[in-house]
């Protein structure tokens, strides 16, 4: 049983979460030239106590609307399985979720007291949007949206904790950090077209159909590297940063594959594994470049 838990959470998509941490450390020693190691660990606890709950309760509430048991379940979409495989009781899974979206809201206020009201707002949306996010946000088809901002906010609310500051620097790059998470959940929605459409979930691909869906993921990778660069002439990011070209291959073999599929699920298997390892090579690489 302890071992399916892991499983549930999605340990491996918890490294969104990590990146958009280390991205926001990362620009606050660019800054500032040091970081509080008992902040940083800190905030990585609670960012990925919140993006677990998200994670479980989007599992709870795809299993009582029946969508996890109307799909085919892959090792990047159709959820977890532990609920239509009765590996985990429901009520277990939502009480973990609720349990990890306290423990947040808990490091969170913690910082609220420190670090005041900017800590507060970006505290409140997150908890407000992790809870509404399988039952309201992507029934409205915004659901890479809420990804694009929450990446961005983890940025901005890692560098504040650290530093008390805003920086325009940090909106930037944190902007580039939700678009490669929102490509990733982009990508992964193919699979569950039918059984989404069909129980009255509206993702982008729904809502504007594969084909036009399929041309939509170039211009999203075209963007971030297009920020990428743009923002060494803003003095956002560096030079260092085109080091993240690096992760091109993956990109491109993602555009390409998701292009071929045609609904083939043995092709968009490799198309999402492949568009997971641009992201994280993407973010991952940008974030050490920000500290050269």
């Amino acid at each position: 049983m302890l071992s399916s838990w892991p499983r549930a959470i999605r340990v491996r998509f918890l490294l969104a979460s990590v990146i958009a941490v280390s991205n926001g450390l990362a620009l606050s020693y660019w800054k500032y030239g040091q970081i509080d190691v008992l902040y940083a660990a800190l905030t990585y606890a609670g960012v990925v106590c919140l993006h677990a709950s998200v994670d479980l309760l989007n599992d709870y509430w795809d299993h009582k609307r029946g969508i996890d048991s109307a799909t085919t379940r892959t090792k990047f979409s159709g959820g977890t399985g532990v609920l239509p495989e009765n590996i985990l009781k429901p009520q277990a899974v939502y009480a973990a979720g609720m349990i990890f979206l306290l423990l947040g809201a808990a490091i969170g206020t913690y910082f609220v007291f420190i670090r005041g009201i900017t800590i507060a707002l970006i505290l409140g949306f997150a908890v407000v949007a992790i809870y509404f996010y399988s039952t309201s946000i992507v029934n409205a088809g915004l659901g890479e949206l809420f990804v694009a901002i929450k990446g961005a906010m983890i940025v901005l609310g890692t560098f504040y904790v650290q530093t008390a500051v805003i920086d325009l620097a940090t909106i930037f790059v944190g902007a580039i950090v939700g678009i490669l998470s929102a490509t990733v959940l982009f990508i992964n929605s193919f699979p569950d077209y039918e059984a989404d459409r069909s129980k009255g979930r509206r993702t982008p691909v729904i809502i504007l159909g594969k084909s036009t869906g399929t041309k939509i993921l170039p211009v999203l990778v075209v963007a971030a590297y297009a920020m990428i660069v743009a923002g060494i002439f803003l003095g956002f990011t560096k030079v260092y940063s085109l080091a993240t070209l690096v992760s091109l291959p993956f990109a491109m073999k993602a555009i390409g594959l998701l292009r071929k599929s045609q609904g083939n699920i043995d092709i968009l298997v490799p198309a999402m594994a492949s568009a997971v390892m641009y992201s994280r090579i993407t973010g991952f690489v940008l974030a050490i470049s920000l500290v050269l």
